[in-house]
């Protein structure tokens, strides 16, 4: 089956339009909500479930259902049963991609009651495409296609969410969210929900105090300051945060440490390639508004971070810490790394950026 070709803000886009139509009583007769990232299906399929029919209505004319415990034939006879005392029968079934026999929904796609609201909720990934169930869903219905966003993207969508509650947020505090939680919505969500409740009264901006007060992620031992120390060549610092890290691995996975240091040092090696070509003359040195899309930053804050740290850094040393990088990162994942533990790796990796 062909990959996919459709981009995190595409899904974010159909999601918003969706959450429009449903409060606006614009409701589709069947729903595929199908794709790796569970926090749009989830958000959708609960907006669904409490739009369509009042509380009264529900006790009768909705119904959950998971696929685990079901098959497609009973999902067909619970889609033909007939409303009592409403205009919709609301069927909702969770963990579709589990259902017994998911292709023969096709059944009912093609031809969906006019009287039933049928929502799939088909996570962890897409359903084929090719499948007459497929294709009975997007000729008949809608299909939201939720997908999983690259780290380069949350940090945007993350502002636009604390946004929308009336809130903004330090860039410290939503690089230690970030780099803490990668790009796991559903738990930094969560996460923020909490936060943004427990706020002082009348306080509109979120600090890196109180991410380390309301979600338990250290201010001054995180991705955001082990970076920092490095680029800023502060050996003492970075190995103290590793030692951190160390004492505690599951708050501080080496994998996201890693893509942490790569990405800052991919950061550095471009905008030190891009000074080479404005010195040389083969094009002019782009403003930090261009430099946020080449780097796909999401403030010009970042980006002058970026312009600072790169004049410490050759570009023939960063090329050779992004190959030591490469190797730590396979390491990681246990090819190769002699059984040396987490910490023991995290602090190998600095001592060879330290000593180049």
């Amino acid at each position: 089956m062909a990959k996919s070709t459709l981009k995190f803000r595409d899904s974010v886009a159909e999601y918003e339009r969706l959450v429009k139509e449903v409060k606006a009583r614009k409701f589709a007769p069947v729903y595929l909500l199908m794709g790796e990232e569970s926090y749009f299906i989830d958000r959708l399929s609960e907006l669904l479930a409490d739009t369509i029919l009042n509380e009264a209505e529900r006790a009768f004319n909705q119904i959950t259902v998971y696929g685990r415990d079901t098959d497609s034939g009973q999902v067909i006879n619970l889609c033909r049963q007939m409303p009592m005392m409403g205009a919709y029968e609301v069927v909702i079934v969770k963990e579709a991609q589990k259902l017994k026999g998911l292709d023969k929904l096709s059944l009912y796609t093609q031809k969906p009651s006019p009287t039933t609201i049928l929502v799939l909720c088909h996570k962890e990934k897409n359903a084929d495409k090719r499948s007459a169930f497929y294709k009975g869903c997007a000729a008949k219905g809608v299909v939201l296609e939720s997908v999983r966003p690259r780290d380069y993207e949350i940090s945007a969508w993350l502002q636009q969410f604390i946004s929308a509650r009336g809130f903004t947020i330090e860039g410290k505090a939503l690089s230690m969210l970030t780099d803490h939680l990668g790009t796991d919505i559903s738990k930094i969500t969560n996460e923020l929900e909490k936060l943004v409740v427990s706020m002082p009264q009348g306080s509109k901006k979120i600090t890196d105090s109180d991410i380390e007060t309301n979600i338990g992620i250290s201010k001054d031992f995180n991705n955001f300051e082990l970076c920092n120390a490095v680029m800023t060549r502060d050996m003492g610092r970075a190995l103290m945060i590793a030692d951190h890290f160390a004492r505690n691995t599951k708050d501080n996975p080496l994998l996201l440490t890693i893509m942490a240091l790569f990405t800052q040092f991919r950061d550095v090696f471009i905008v030190n390639y891009l000074r080479w070509q404005a010195r040389h003359g083969k094009r002019q040195f782009p403003d930090d508004r261009e430099l946020m899309q080449i780097l796909k930053k999401s403030n010009t804050f970042a980006v002058g971070e970026v312009k600072k740290m790169s004049m410490n850094w050759d570009n023939r040393k960063v090329f050779q810490i992004l190959g030591f990088i490469r190797e730590y990162d396979a390491k990681s994942k246990g090819l190769g790394s002699g059984g040396l533990s987490d910490g023991e790796l995290l602090r190998e990796l600095l001592l060879k950026i330290f000593m180049l």
